[in-house]
């Protein structure tokens, strides 16, 4: 043991300072707040996007348009997609289930079903909602759809 490697028992030191304690603490009067001002004051929070007076952020950007709050979200779910899960689990009814147990769909999602690309065989397609070209394309292959309410 020598001089370079001495170190306080353990326990013994304070790592945080005490605040406000006297002045011969180091850190009385002000209690390390500096003078004045907000920040100085007890009870004091800074509010979210409080720029220091100056108008804020989020008050200087012009805001424009209408978010409706009724609208209605579909997943949407293509032709090409259905025929390509038709091909591959080899069947011809296709259920929202189905969908959503494939990750195609979350488990809330209502679905519509677009029309890109072909169908080449006859499905039953059961969805929320379909589109004008999905639909004939369906029924021009001999399939059936049914809405979900």
């Amino acid at each position: 043991m020598d001089l370079s490697n001495l170190k306080p028992a353990k326990g013994s030191v304070r790592t945080n300072k005490r605040l406000g304690r006297g002045e011969g603490s180091g850190s009385g009067g002000t209690s390390s707040r500096g003078h004045k001002g907000a920040k100085s004051r007890s009870g004091y929070s800074k509010k979210v996007g409080f720029e220091g007076g100056q108008m804020p952020l989020q008050r200087r950007v012009p805001k424009f348009g209408f978010k409706n709050p009724n609208r209605v979200e579909y997943s949407g779910i293509n032709l090409d997609t259905i025929q390509k899960l038709a091909d591959d689990l080899k069947v011809t009814d296709i259920t929202p289930e189905l969908l959503k147990e494939k990750s195609l769909a979350g488990k809330k999602d209502l679905i519509k079903i677009l029309g890109r690309g072909e169908l080449t065989s006859k499905i039953t397609i059961s969805a929320h909602a379909f589109s004008k070209t999905a639909k004939d394309a369906i029924e021009a292959k001999g399939g059936s759809t049914s809405i979900i309410e």
